[in-house]
């Protein structure tokens, strides 16, 4: 069914700055270039907001009048769920949230549809609770204690806010396994859009591996690094910034080389040229793996979570199924010894299975579908 002719809200978790989420929510705006967007906060300028498909005002909660609300808006995330069910989307037909924390909380009616685009269920609220206690150094004490008290109310909002949604999708099956697990509830797997025309093919590698992240404890950049300790005449690239760079420049020996930030062009070059892209993060999707795959470019990465979706072991990359150093070094061991690579043209191929048009025809269909169930439904009563 044709929905150009209904009224659409997107609502958006927060705009601050740019990343997979904001490409899924880029990719929503040019299947519904009319739809107004809703935001806890937004803190982009309008010629930011310009490269989302956003051309109108984006509508905000009372985060984003109060104090440091833009720049510190992660600090009143107690009083997110009750903003973000403050905002009044009764004039709308379909309401498409895009979520990995409060965003699918807003309140619809009978008559509208909710279908939620859900990144995740809110990981630090959940199974990776007591990791987030221990790397925010407040997993014993007073802010131990006042701090699980907070997530403990966040789980129930976010159960709560999960019964009025009409439609679930997950951005990969492990996140369809979280929804089930979460909230007893079924959902659709879309797999994010990956911007496969950037990352173009390059069969001509070069003598040296990749890996590419922001450098924060949960990527586990450090693992590889330490891993090329064992592998002295392996050389490793590892580009990213962050608050662990200081750390792993510590840590790397002399064949492991730090290249910090890079513009968006010398990044790609990097992983086009490299004859392995390593991963040791267990994410929800993994967006970069499939970006080194749309290069040609095998992937060695942790056997978990969306990496699964999107490597074929033994074929597109190799699995390691331990996140350690020993398990790298096995895997990168196992990678020169593999004879049952695709090519990187084959590579590259696959991951085109991925890219951003894919993706904005099978929502697209998927919404359309959603709607016309809900309009005969609706004639029904």
């Amino acid at each position: 069914m044709d929905v150009s002719n209904m009224k659409v809200a997107v609502v958006h978790d927060w705009l601050t700055d740019f990343g997979g989420a904001e490409k899924v929510l880029k990719s929503i705006m040019n299947i519904y270039p009319d739809a107004d967007v809703y935001s806890v906060v937004c803190g982009m300028t309008a010629s930011e907001l310009s490269t989302l498909g956003i051309h109108k005002p984006v509508t905000t909660t009372f985060i984003q009048r109060m104090p440091w609300g833009i720049k510190k808006y992660r600090t009143y995330l107690p009083l997110m769920p009750l903003a973000i069910q403050q905002l009044d989307l009764s004039k709308y037909d379909l309401v498409l949230s895009s979520s990995y924390c409060v965003a699918k909380g807003v309140i619809t009616g009978p008559d509208q549809l909710h279908v939620s685009y859900c990144h995740s269920p809110i990981r630090y609220a959940w199974d990776l609770q007591n990791q987030y206690l221990v790397e925010s150094g407040i997993d014993s004490g007073l802010k131990s204690i006042l701090a699980r008290w907070f997530l403990n109310g966040l789980r129930d909002f976010d159960v709560r806010s999960s019964f009025a949604v009409d439609k679930f999708i997950a951005n990969s099956t492990f996140i369809q396994r979280r929804i089930s697990k979460f909230y007893r509830r079924d959902a659709e797997v879309i797999f994010p859009p990956i911007d496969t025309g950037s990352f173009t093919l390059c069969e001509n590698k070069q003598d040296y591996y990749v890996t590419c992240s922001r450098l924060v404890p949960y990527k586990k950049v450090g693992l590889i690094v330490e891993a090329f300790k064992s592998l002295p005449n392996k050389e490793l690239i590892v580009v990213g910034d962050g608050p662990d760079y200081e750390k792993i420049k510590k840590l790397a020996p002399s064949n492991v080389t730090l290249v910090g930030f890079v513009e968006y062009d010398e990044l790609i070059a990097y992983v086009q040229k490299a004859k392995a892209f390593i991963y040791a993060a267990e994410e929800d999707f993994g967006i970069v793996p499939v970006e080194a795959q749309a290069c040609g470019t095998p992937v060695i990465g942790y056997g978990k979570g969306g990496l699964l979706d999107t490597v074929v072991d033994e074929v597109t990359g190799v699995y390691f199924l331990e996140q350690d150093a020993a398990s790298i070094v096995e895997a990168v061991q196992a990678f020169e010894g593999c004879s049952s690579l695709a090519s990187a043209q084959e590579i590259s191929e696959h991951a085109q299975k991925f890219s951003q048009s894919r993706f904005e025809a099978e929502l697209s269909k998927y919404i359309s579908r959603c709607m016309a169930e809900h309009i005969i439904a609706k004639s029904y009563k």
